[in-house]
């Protein structure tokens, strides 16, 4: 769906883990659905790449108040390996969409999943088991709808 709308949400997804990518997916979408949200999907290869492809598409009028789409979804999923890179992806991906929607004022929902092994991952991105890519958009949503909120009391 690439309906450009006040209500629209770009989903920008780390597609690494290409199985679990799917699935993070797969629970935000229909989430969206279910609340008659429009999204569009984009990728990038890993978690890392998620802060600087959303600070693009802000800096491009591509999310934002004005922008095409209002708010944002970031999936992807870290797992631990034998080497520290885990700690730098699992901090530097977070505190780079942190950083983005303070600055912004962008509602994002963040469900970026960051995990021990490919087992709890699965239990994490599964729509049937803990389902984060739903957790993920209903927290956009309900991001969404507060700022709706306070946006209608500023004119009041």
């Amino acid at each position: 769906m690439t309906r450009k709308g006040p209500s629209s949400v770009l989903i920008i997804e780390a597609r690494f883990y290409e199985d679990i990518a799917d699935e993070l997916a797969r629970g935000a979408t229909e989430e969206l659905r279910g609340n008659q949200v429009e999204y569009e999907r984009i990728s990038v290869p890993g978690a890392l790449e998620i802060p600087l492809a959303l600070s693009l598409a802000l800096a491009n009028g591509f999310v934002g108040r004005a922008g095409r789409h209002r708010a944002c979804i970031a999936l992807g999923c870290v797992i631990r390996g034998k080497t520290s890179h885990y700690e730098i992806v699992a901090r530097e991906s977070a505190a780079g969409i942190n950083q983005l929607a303070l600055e912004h004022g962008v509602p994002i929902g963040s469900g970026i999943i960051t995990c021990e092994s490919s087992e709890q991952a699965w239990e994490r991105a599964s729509v049937d088991g803990r389902n984060k890519g739903g957790d993920a958009a209903r927290a956009c949503l309900t991001l969404m709808r507060l700022e709706q909120h306070f946006s209608l009391a500023s004119r009041r």
